[in-house]
């Protein structure tokens, strides 16, 4: 069988089409292991390190049943050798993330209680309680986290509070752990980078519906845990189901960093927003020799662009960021722990770790300028590029969350924009559109199939892929057609090194074969969230809906009051845009509604609606209601459910 290697993916030739029969055979095992670094072992022992304990079984549930987390639902990774359906350095990296527990990172003063979320959480001991970092992203994964810890090293109160970045699976538990009361009664610090409040609530609020979706793609979170399935997702087994709350910070770590106190314990801060996260910080605790590296450095090379979507990153800060670090702390640092993954002990590896994740993110810059400056375009920057030696080196920057290939392409995507600079791909045709002619091209939709039956035969699912998604665009309906996709899909997926690459290939392939994707994120978001978003951007995010082709050319002024907040809001409609401006009240306005800002994040919660609110007394109109109502009626609501893998 002919073996095809791409950077981030392996296609490999089948001895029938059926992709359910396109697994590793031995000798293309062996020839995967060969390519990878060597195994000491070094890595299995710093994942299993100082472990204390675990929660039973690995189960975490809430008081009515409900299952937040099922740690036993992966124990089909103990088997020692990765199965033909999962590529064996994945198989090894989900083994290492699936090591669940509470464990000791420095004896009597720093705890790590890692699997039981996508994040990691840590605990040091501070003068007067327990110093938390980052809790997770929900609130019943981090109590169920706290209390494993607490049944086995003292229950302490909650001293301190640290979110490295802006990012909810680092915040979105704090709920679970301490109550908003509580801090403002015992004004507990709560720490985190500047910018941190803009960026944690509104990454993804205008975006926010697009997002969520293609993250159920991702992640894989209609895959069922299998060896044919979700096995992993780089930085961790997957996200726990739950409630993602919202503390707000009360102290900023600014762009200087620097050294600070907390709780009797020190902390050095190095500034690493623009890398990872708009707003994140790293930091080094010199009294116990431990570099904390956020999710700057973790064990994996990491995003640049996300498949679920987000702003480019910057590759160039982001290594020079871990570089920065390196000159600093290199020397000293004993241990080195992150908010994903597993610590690195001894500390000529920490340097050693820290020198290969700089020049896996540098490597990526460089040669994605490199080869665009010599004329490259955006797919053929990443295409056939050569392994770069830091991933050759370790496994540590190997591609199991973000991998070279795509990585490349945002970097090319950040400097260059969306378009190649091809004539042709200025103003391509359509998808669906596309899709036909092609099909007419080939001589009709059977000649197309069986191109892309070909084309599977001889092992080459990129291409397939190709030919077959468009006779897909083409007839949604032709079910041979998305069955041959499917299969494609499911190859190539088999074959991924990235968890999330496949992730992605396997949901489409579900999706192809009638698996229905959850309509909804994997966290149900709590009034403390929703009420965190500022009003001018929860304005902005209902602009994004407006039915212009519906709107009649319509000229409107309409006034917003929230007593609760003391804010105001002035919304001009101007035939096919809406113009909201906070703070504003609009002279000659139409209408004037009055509600309070709590019952406006209800509405967003779905606990109430405007009738109802209108029906209660609760919301006032002043001017003419008829208007407002036919304004709001022009604000449908997102498809949560939009199709992905098919038109």
């Amino acid at each position: 069988m002919k073996r095809i290697w791409k950077t981030g993916v392996m296609a490999l030739a089948l001895a029938t089409p059926m992709a359910a029969q396109a697994q590793l055979t031995d000798a293309e095992r062996a020839a995967v292991l060969a390519r990878l670094p060597a195994d000491n072992g070094s890595d299995r022992a710093d994942a299993t390190r100082g472990k204390i304990a675990e929660i039973p079984g690995g189960l975490i549930r809430t008081p009515d049943g409900t299952t937040v987390w099922d740690a036993g639902a992966f124990d089909f990774l103990k088997a020692e050798t990765a199965p033909a359906s999962v590529h064996p350095s994945l198989w090894r990296h989900a083994q290492l993330n699936h090591i669940h527990g509470l464990f000791e990172i420095v004896p009597g003063k720093i705890w790590q209680v890692r699997g039981y979320d996508l994040a990691v959480m840590t605990i040091i001991a501070g003068k007067t309680g327990w110093i938390v970092i980052d809790p997770l992203l929900t609130e019943e994964a981090a109590a169920a986290a706290m209390a494993l810890t607490e049944s086995k090293i003292g229950k302490r109160p909650i001293s301190a509070v640290l979110f490295s970045h802006s990012h909810a699976d680092h915040f979105g538990g704090v709920g679970g752990i301490i109550s908003a009361d509580e801090v403002k009664k015992r004004k507990i610090p709560i720490v985190a980078p500047h910018g941190f409040a803009e960026e944690a609530v509104s990454e993804n609020v205008l975006a926010g519906n697009t997002m969520t979706r293609r993250s159920a793609y991702m992640f894989g979170t209609a895959l069922a845990p299998s060896a044919e399935g979700r096995v992993d997702n780089g930085l961790g087994t997957g996200l726990s189901v739950g409630t993602t709350g919202y503390l707000a910070p009360n102290m900023l770590i600014g762009p200087e960093g620097g050294l600070k106190t907390i709780d009797g314990v020190r902390f050095d801060f190095m500034d690493a927003a623009g890398t990872e996260a708009p707003a994140e910080f790293l930091f080094y605790l010199p009294d116990f020799k431990v570099l904390h590296t956020t999710e700057v450095s973790v064990k994996t090379l990491h995003n640049i662009l996300t498949l679920r979507g987000a702003q480019v990153r910057d590759a160039l800060r982001w290594s020079k960021i871990i570089d920065n670090a390196l000159v600093k702390w290199g020397d000293d640092a004993e241990i080195q722990i992150a908010s994903h993954n597993w610590p690195t002990w001894g500390q000529p590896r920490v340097a050693a770790y820290l020198e290969n994740q700089r020049d896996a993110y540098r490597y990526v810059h460089d040669r994605t300028l490199g080869r665009a400056n010599a004329g490259m375009t955006l797919h053929e920057v990443a295409d056939g590029i050569a392994e770069p030696s830091a991933q050759q080196q370790t496994f540590a920057s190997r591609g199991y969350y973000g991998t070279v290939n795509h990585n490349m392409k945002a970097t090319y995507q950040r400097y260059f924009g969306w378009w190649d600079g091809i004539p042709a791909n200025f103003n391509p045709v359509p998808p669906v559109a596309a899709a036909k002619g092609y099909v007419e091209l080939a001589g009709g939709a059977d000649a197309l199939l069986a191109a892309g039956r070909k084309a599977q035969g001889a092992g080459n699912h990129r291409w397939a892929a190709e030919l077959l998604n468009h006779l897909v665009f083409a007839d949604p309906a032709n079910a041979a057609a998305k069955a041959a996709l499917a299969d494609s899909y499911e190859a190539l997926g088999f074959a991924a090194e990235s968890a999330v690459w496949r992730n992605y290939y396997l949901a489409g392939a579900a999706t192809l074969r009638g698996t229905e994707l959850p309509r909804s994120g994997a966290s149900t978001q709590s009034r403390s969230f929703i009420s965190a978003i500022p009003t001018a951007e929860f304005f902005d995010a209902l602009a994004t809906r407006f039915a212009a082709e519906r709107s009649g050319n319509m000229r409107a002024k309409i006034n917003f009051i929230l007593p609760d907040t003391n804010e105001t809001l002035g919304i001009i409609v101007n035939g096919d845009v809406e113009i909201p401006r906070y703070g504003a009240t609009l002279a000659n306005a139409n209408a004037t509604v009055t509600l309070n800002r709590k019952d406006f994040d209800a509405i967003v919660l779905g606990e109430t609606d405007f009738p109802k609110l209108m029906q209660s007394g609760a919301m006032k109109i002043d001017g003419d209601s008829a208007l407002f109502l036919r304004w709001l009626m022009l604000h449908p609501p997102f498809d949560s459910g939009f199709a992905v893998v098919t038109p």
